[in-house]
């Protein structure tokens, strides 16, 4: 990616798929918990940001239970959490559907949090990303597990310019907790 002048500063969108989660006999789908080991891969999420300097100014998320699970514990990890909107449009939506709900993104905000869910999460960043640093695009076409984090840098005066294409991957990293 190459800054143009007048093309508006650096931002920079997060996407955090929700960490790996629990399959409990008659729940629903929206209401599933964290496993144990998502458990442990959520704050490992939060602390690999926090060591990269990539903490957001805004976080949307979606309204289901494993996701706002994940952004409860990667938050916990930083010394004062952003504002977090709950958003259910964000729960199995398609990359049209993710691409609305950043869009909306206030213009002050540079760094925004996305965290929801596959297969809509690994298509927005392949949508989104032009270019890659190293062969992060590659890894997130082979697979974005759960507690996976892609960081895509563009430019732009506000969250409606961001089009397919237009963004550089510069991360892709898969953070994970130890045993317990």
């Amino acid at each position: 990616m190459i800054a143009r002048p007048g093309a508006g500063p650096l931002r920079r969108l997060v996407v955090l798929r929700h960490a790996k989660s629990a399959r409990p006999e008659g729940v629903a789908d929206h209401d599933r918990p964290l496993a144990g080991r998502g458990r442990r891969d959520a704050p490992a999420a939060g602390r690999a940001l926090a060591e990269a300097d990539c903490l957001p100014d805004l976080a949307l998320c979606s309204t289901a239970v494993r996701a706002r699970q994940t952004w409860e514990l990667a938050s916990a990890q930083w010394g004062t959490p952003p504002p977090v909107r709950y958003d259910a449009r964000l729960y199995a939506a398609a990359v049209p559907d993710l691409l609305e709900v950043v869009r909306e993104a206030p213009a002050q905000v540079g760094t925004l949090l996305l965290v929801g869910h596959n297969p809509g999460l690994e298509e927005l960043v392949l949508e989104l990303a032009g270019d890659a640093l190293d062969d992060a695009l590659d890894r997130v076409r082979v697979k974005y597990p759960t507690s996976a984090v892609a960081v895509l840098a563009w430019h732009g005066t506000d969250w409606r310019a961001l089009a397919p294409g237009t963004a550089l991957l510069t991360a892709m990293t898969v953070p994970r907790g130890g045993r317990p």
